[in-house]
């Protein structure tokens, strides 16, 4: 018996999503949400359909995400990579295509942190000499 849902999980920036794809008509579900109700800009939405244009599934799985933290920018790209990841475990064949868009590897940047006697995390409060 195939299995009929496919978990991943996706990271980006402090956004964690944990997606299931499920073969369907291509309906979004992102935290209980359509993806044009969750997401309002369209680059956002893009960035989240762009693994199913690569490999051409575009419009056969259904997708199921819980997301939380970070901003909606960091949400979308752990959406996506979470997508990413489930798609890998559909069909192995779809690697070489999706690691040349650069969608499997983990986008690592994160904020760098406030360090005492600063401004911030480079910043320096201002000298003066006299």
């Amino acid at each position: 018996m195939a299995e009929d849902r496919f978990y991943a999980t996706g990271k980006r920036k402090t956004s964690i999503a944990r997606v299931w794809l499920r073969s369907g008509s291509g309906e979004f579900k992102i935290n209980n949400k359509s993806l044009d109700e969750y997401f309002k800009r369209e680059i956002l939405k893009m960035i989240i359909q762009q693994p199913f244009e690569f490999t051409d599934t575009a419009g056969k799985y259904d997708v199921l995400a819980n997301v939380h933290g970070g901003g909606i920018s960091g949400q979308a790209g752990a959406i996506r990579h979470g997508i990413t990841k489930a798609l890998l475990e559909i069909n192995g064949d779809f690697r070489s295509v999706l690691k040349k868009a650069g969608f499997i590897t983990r986008d690592s940047r994160v904020k760098e942190r406030k360090k005492y006697g600063q401004k911030g995390a480079r910043a320096k409060y201002q000298y003066s000499k006299r």
